[in-house]
Order: structure tokens, then sequence, then C-alpha cells
């Protein structure tokens, strides 16, 4: 599969922690609390992965009075159905190497 984008142990994360969420709106500190992924790490591929078109965006308000706005994002279905390609396309003692090394760090 050709990728708008460079295929990487991290991405490969991220994409895994959107797809456990699949249809749901996502704030980035939530998927770099599961995925372990730095902020300078993550907000890339999110940037990455909106501009390509897999993931829809979206602005909401905090639920706590005086916090900034957050940015939410979701796997749209065409985003879902190529990041499971992506995902699948994986070889898993590749992943599971992949996942060790990153539990390592």
């Amino acid at each position: 599969m050709q990728l708008p984008f460079r295929r990487s142990r991290q991405t490969l994360q991220a994409l895994e922690a959107l797809l456990d969420v699949q249809a749901e709106w996502v704030h980035g500190y939530a998927l770099s609390q599961q995925t372990s992924l730095a902020s300078g790490t993550l907000y890339p591929i999110l940037q990455r992965l909106a501009g390509a078109k897999w993931l829809d965006t979206k602005w909401a308000e905090s639920e706590t009075p005086g916090r900034p706005p957050r940015h939410l994002y979701r796997l749209n279905a065409v985003g879902a159905r190529l990041a499971r390609e992506y995902v699948d396309a994986e070889t898993p003692p590749a992943r599971v190497r992949s996942l060790k090394l990153a539990a390592a760090q």
C-alpha cells in the first residue's frame, strides 16, 4: 500500500489506538497516554493523518472552566479502512518486536 507518510512504529501505535476507539472523538492527550508517545511525536503524526484525510478533527470546549478548547480526532470511514490495511500489513513478528522495544524504552 502506498502511504502519504513514512511507515513507522510510532504511526502504527497511533493508528492502533485510533482503531481501538474508532468512532469516538478522542483528544491528543488521551492518545499520548494510551500509546506512551511524546507530544512532539504524536501531534505531527495526527497532523499528517488529518492532512491525508484519514482523520476528522474538531475543536471542543473544555469541561473545566478556564481551560482552553481541545482538539479532537477520530478516524473517518476511509481512514478506518486504510488504517486497518496499514496495521494488517505489518507482519506479526515485526509488530511484536516493535511493541517489545517500545515497552523496554
